[in-house]
């Protein structure tokens, strides 16, 4: 029935068939319309939920790539009309063969302004409304426009972002949190043939900072095998990436990597074959050296398709009440098989982001303020990527260091090795961090004990 010789007849034939399929939300009505063992116990059964759905309901779904294609089908065909989605990158080659909603025509355009057309043409009954734009570029009066907030991202960091933002949505009347301000975040995760699914309720439930050590640490090669011994292309690609990008400024001075940048790829690409030829390696690609560039891990399509469907299935739960949600954690392998496990991840009591407890930070006075970047960076409960560093004494504000933004940093980069007493900090003074990880700087109380008292 429906022709590809024309975009009208097309568009008049899915318009003709969503209006004679009267039965289109049977299924959907059935689940809506009466209860049943599982229903939670708020849920009320009416035909009014669905209008709800449709209406009212405003989603927001981060990230447009494998996961985010599969999130945004699945929310159009489960009765969401107003969806918004937001997505930074541009679409390439390599997406084509797992991000469904990209055609070989799209090759170059935004991802997020080619999957919301894409969904608008094919469900009529759906808006999806695109920002090509970083997480970064939004208020928190966007953010609150939400009902609900739904991930598909490939990175720890913006997770981190996005749940920092929602946290800081949260209001507390007398230290009692209003229920009335609370944004669940539905987050999923694909590594290869494995996956999960988290229901994040801020201010209630586990949050992202609680459990930052289950997310698996990055691959790090030993740098004396990069340099003397490779035997692998990724060691010929890292070579490149650590040890020839900063030695020979290929773009300019100060000029990081841009993994979304090709000019910067193919460079990295073309000096790391030329290693690779003379230690007789072969492997390295385009792809390859994009992939250890932005640690990206290969991703597979169907269990993109599983953990979305599972988040769609979160969303439809959470909105209506029509079945308790995930409690809170779902893992999922189809590895040797396919097996599914969840389990509820604890709240940290001390949690740096949704815990109501000050920060404290102890060192010497004798440390340096390298130390204490070091440590924000290197430690487990923080794992900061660029901490900057302001203090607080007195009433008088002092930034002790910025990496970046190049003018800060070349003129506070001699504070890193003086010792804290030098910088004029105290025991009990305050310092604040800001960092990629959060929107809003972090405050931290010092507590400062001298190599006398030890």
């Amino acid at each position: 029935m429906l022709s590809n010789q024309g975009g009208t007849t097309c568009k008049w034939s899915l318009s003709r068939m969503d209006s004679e399929w009267s039965d289109r939300w049977s299924h959907l009505k059935k689940i809506l319309e009466r209860t049943g063992p599982f229903t939670h116990s708020d849920f009320e059964p009416s035909p009014e939920t669905l209008n709800f759905m449709q209406e009212s309901l405003r989603i927001l779904v981060v990230g447009a790539g494998g996961l985010g294609c599969e999130l945004l089908k699945d929310l159009a065909l489960l009765g969401v009309g107003n969806i918004d989605v937001i997505d930074m990158d541009i679409i390439d080659v390599s997406n084509l063969n797992r991000q469904f909603l990209f055609r070989p025509k799209d090759v170059g355009k935004s991802k997020a302004e080619v999957a919301a057309e894409f969904v608008n043409t094919r469900v009529l009954n759906c808006k999806v409304t695109p920002h090509f734009a970083k997480i970064q570029d939004f208020d928190e009066s966007f953010y609150r426009q939400f009902h609900m907030v739904v991930c598909g991202l490939d990175s720890i960091v913006a997770r981190r972002w996005m749940n920092r933002m929602l946290i800081n949505l949260l209001n507390y009347e007398d230290g009692i949190l209003d229920h009335a301000s609370v944004i669940p975040m539905v987050d999923g995760g694909t590594e290869g043939f494995k996956g999960n699914t988290r229901v994040i309720t801020p201010g209630i439930s586990a949050c992202i900072e609680c459990q930052l050590d289950l997310y698996p640490p990055q691959i790090n090669f030993p740098l004396c095998t990069i340099a003397h011994t490779p035997r692998l292309p990724e060691h010929c690609i890292e070579y490149v990436r650590i040890l020839m990008w900063p030695k020979e400024h290929p773009f300019g001075d100060n000029v990081a990597i841009d993994g979304d940048d090709p000019k910067h790829i193919q460079w990295i690409h073309d000096r790391a074959i030329e290693r690779a030829n003379n230690y007789n390696i072969t492997g390295v690609t385009y792809r390859l050296t994009q992939g250890v560039v932005k640690r990206i891990i290969p991703a597979v399509a169907s269990t993109n398709a599983v953990i979305a469907a599972a988040c769609a299935t979160e969303v439809l739960k959470i909105a209506t009440s029509c079945c308790a949600p995930l409690n809170n954690y779902m893992n999922f392998s189809d590895t040797d098989g396919i097996y599914t496990y969840s389990f509820e991840a604890e709240k940290k009591d001390d949690c740096i982001a949704c815990s109501q407890i000050p920060q404290t930070l102890h060192f010497k006075s004798e440390n340096k303020l390298r130390d204490i970047i070091n440590y924000l960076m290197e430690s487990a409960s923080y794992q900061m990527k660029s901490p900057a560093i302001t203090s607080l004494i007195n009433g008088k504000s002092k930034t002790l260091y910025m990496k970046t933004v190049k003018s800060i940093e070349e003129k506070t980069r001699e504070n890193l090795n003086k010792s804290l007493t030098e910088l004029g900090l105290i025991d009990g003074c305050e310092i604040y961090v800001a960092d990629q990880t959060t929107p809003t700087s972090i405050s931290f109380k010092l507590s400062l004990t001298s190599q006398m008292e030890n």
